[in-house]
C-alpha cells in the first residue's frame, strides 16, 4: 500500500491531549520527500544592494519557496542578507536570532547597542548578539553582508536569549588585523600541508570551540594564484562570499561557477565541490558553514573525492 503523510489515532480520542497521537511504522516514517538545497549564485541581490539610487534597507538572499519553509531563509538554518545604509542614514535592525554576523563590504560608520558605540569601515566583521537591536549608521555609504540563524529558531520555535546572557558578546574584527592573520599563514613554514590557507575567527566565550557561533563557523580563506583545490564533501553548507576572486571559480556537482566579487554562493550539504583560482591574485572568501553542531556530534562528514 502507498506510503501516507499520516496514520490513525490510537482511538482514543477521550480528550485533545490524545486526539493530537500520530503513528507511523517503519516503512513510511523516513519516507520525507525533503527538498534538496539548491546551489544558487546571488549576483541579483549583489547589484541591487550596490545600486546607487538604493534606498536604505535589507536585501534577503530567499529560498524558502525552494526549501518549502514558510519563512525566510537561504539554507534550512541560516538566512543571509545584504544591509545598505546610505550616507548619514541609519537602519535600525532587531530580529529572532542569536546572532548577527556582520562584514563590511563598503563604507563606514558606527554600530550601536545599547550604551556601546564602534565605530568600523570596509574589511572589518562584526559577531553581535542576535537579541540585541542594533543601529548602524552610515558617515559614507556602506553595505555589508548579515547573516543570522533566524531559520533555526523558526524551525525550533526558540525565541534568543537577552544580549547579556547570550554567548556571543559583541566582537569586532579589524580588517588590518585580519590581513595580518592571513598573511601569517602564507608565511607560515608548514603552510603547504595546512588543508587550505584560512583564518578561522572565533572569540574569548568561544574559545574552546574554535567557532564564531554554537552552530556557526565563520573563516577568511584563501587559495593561492594559480592553484586548485582538491575535490571534497562535507555534512554542512557553506556560504561563500567572494572579496577577491578574479579568474576564480568553483566546481558543486560538475557544475561550473564563476565568482563574482561581493556576490554570494550556496554550496550545499554534501555537494563535491573545488575551488580553482586561474587569477593572478590570491583568492579570498568569507564563509559560513552551519557546521558547528556536526562538529558537537561527530558528524562533519568530511572527505576528498578525487
Amino acid at each position: 500500500m502507498p506510503l501516507e503523510r499520516a496514520v490513525a489515532h490510537t482511538g482514543r480520542s477521550d480528550n485533545l491531549w490524545s486526539a493530537r497521537v500520530r503513528y507511523f511504522n517503519s516503512g513510511n516514517a523516513f519516507a520525507l520527500n525533503l527538498s534538496r538545497v539548491p546551489s544558487v549564485q546571488f549576483v541579483d541581490e549583489r547589484d541591487r544592494a550596490f545600486d546607487a539610487d538604493a534606498p536604505t534597507g535589507l536585501i534577503d538572499m530567499d529560498l524558502s519557496e525552494a526549501l518549502e519553509t514558510p519563512y525566510p531563509a537561504t539554507t534550512p538554518l541560516i538566512l543571509s542578507r545584504y544591509a545598505r545604509i546610505r550616507a548619514g542614514e541609519t537602519l535600525d535592525i532587531d530580529v529572532r536570532a542569536s546572532a548577527q554576523l556582520y562584514c563590511v563590504l563598503t563604507g563606514r560608520g558606527t554600530t550601536r547597542i545599547d550604551d556601546e558605540t564602534v565605530h568600523w569601515h570596509a574589511g572589518d566583521v562584526l559577531a553581535l548578539p542576535g537579541a540585541a537591536r542594533t543601529e548602524h549608521r552610515a558617515d559614507e555609504t556602506a553595505v555589508a553582508w548579515l547573516v543570522t540563524d533566524e531559520p533555526a529558531l523558526s524551525f525550533f520555535d526558540l525565541a534568543p536569549v537577552d544580549a547579556p546572557a547570550s554567548v556571543i558578546q559583541p566582537v569586532h574584527y579589524h580588517a588590518e588585523d585580519l590581513r595580518t592573520e592571513l598573511d601569517r599563514v602564507y608565511q607560515h613554514p608548514d603552510a603547504d600541508t595546512f588543508p587550505g590557507y584560512a583564518v578561522v575567527l572565533s572569540h574569548a566565550r568561544l574559545e574552546h570551540t574554535r567557532n564564531i557561533h554554537p552552530t556557526m563557523t565563520l573563516a577568511l580563506n584563501s587559495l593561492p594564484a594559480g592553484r586548485s583545490q582538491r575535490p571534497h564533501v562535507h555534512s554542512a553548507m557553506a556560504l561563500t562570499l567572494c572579496l577577491q576572486g578574479e579568474g576564480v571559480y568553483s566546481l558543486v556537482d560538475g557544475e561550473r561557477k564563476d565568482w563574482h566579487r561581493h556576490a554570494v554562493m550556496v554550496t550545499p550539504p554534501g555537494a563535491p565541490h573545488a575551488h580553482c583560482n586561474e587569477g593572478d591574485a590570491r583568492m579570498e572568501s568569507l564563509v559560513i558553514q552551519d557546521g558547528g553542531l556536526h562538529y558537537y556530534t561527530r558528524t562533519t562528514g568530511f572527505a576528498f573525492v578525487d
